[in-house]
């Protein structure tokens, strides 16, 4: 399983769903979730061109992060413990899984710079998913503004895991109304011009419904190599 062939077959399935919609292919970035990989794996991914990392675990995260510092970008996608934000802090340069002002003010408190982070929503209402509940997104952005060192870039969903294509549609067109609705607040502290959505069974519908940035692990580095 080549990592360059992956992506080169998931690059061509960007372009296509793009051209459905009349995007830009290159508005559509794609983070390798190397949070099942190993080192060697990673690697890999770098030497094909991906530079942008995605991490759910504090521990793996910081075993790549040493390894490889900041010759890549890195998300954090995971549920992140407020107790850990001290360990990632000022190493990652996005966080997707901003979902409660306790985090936002630890955030705010150990960050030296400006954070990127996007908040997640649980669209799909799923107790397993973790995320704002849709109607309190706003009034989440609005408490935050006092954190000056928080950025909302954008808004963050994972979609049931599902072959309805129906459903899939549904949620993601969901969060980018909401993602609009924010944009159009104008917030100095919220530009949110960014939808993180889609993963490796669903990004080409999440692309569909304007995903600016796909999560993508399995079908890309695979998993446990």
């Amino acid at each position: 399983m080549d990592v360059s062939q992956n992506l080169t077959e998931i690059k061509a399935n960007i372009e296509a769903a793009c051209q459905k919609n009349n995007r830009n292919p290159e508005d559509v970035t794609i983070i390798a979730v190397t949070k099942y990989v190993t080192i060697e794996r990673t690697k890999e991914a770098i030497n094909a061109g991906l530079l942008n990392l995605g991490e759910n675990r504090q521990e793996g995260f910081i075993e790549k992060y040493n390894h490889f510092g900041k010759t890549v970008s890195w998300h954090f996608i995971g549920s992140l413990q407020t107790r850990k934000v001290k360990d990632i802090i000022d190493k990652v340069d996005y966080i997707h899984s901003l979902d409660r002002l306790s985090l936002a003010k630890e955030i705010n408190k150990r960050a030296s710079t400006v954070m990127d982070c996007f908040v997640q929503v649980n669209v799909s209402g799923e107790e397993s998913k973790h995320g704002i509940q849709p109607e309190n997104v706003m009034q989440f952005i609005e408490e935050i503004s006092e954190y000056t060192n928080i950025r909302i870039v954008g808004l963050m969903t994972m979609a049931p895991h599902s072959d309805d294509k129906a459903l899939l549609h549904k949620v993601f067109s969901e969060l980018r109304e909401l993602r609009d609705k924010v944009k159009q607040r104008n917030y100095r502290h919220a530009p949110c011009n960014y939808l993180s959505m889609g993963m490796s069974n669903d990004y080409e519908v999440a692309i569909m419904e304007g995903a600016t940035h796909i999560r993508i692990g399995s079908k890309l580095v695979g998993e446990n190599m």
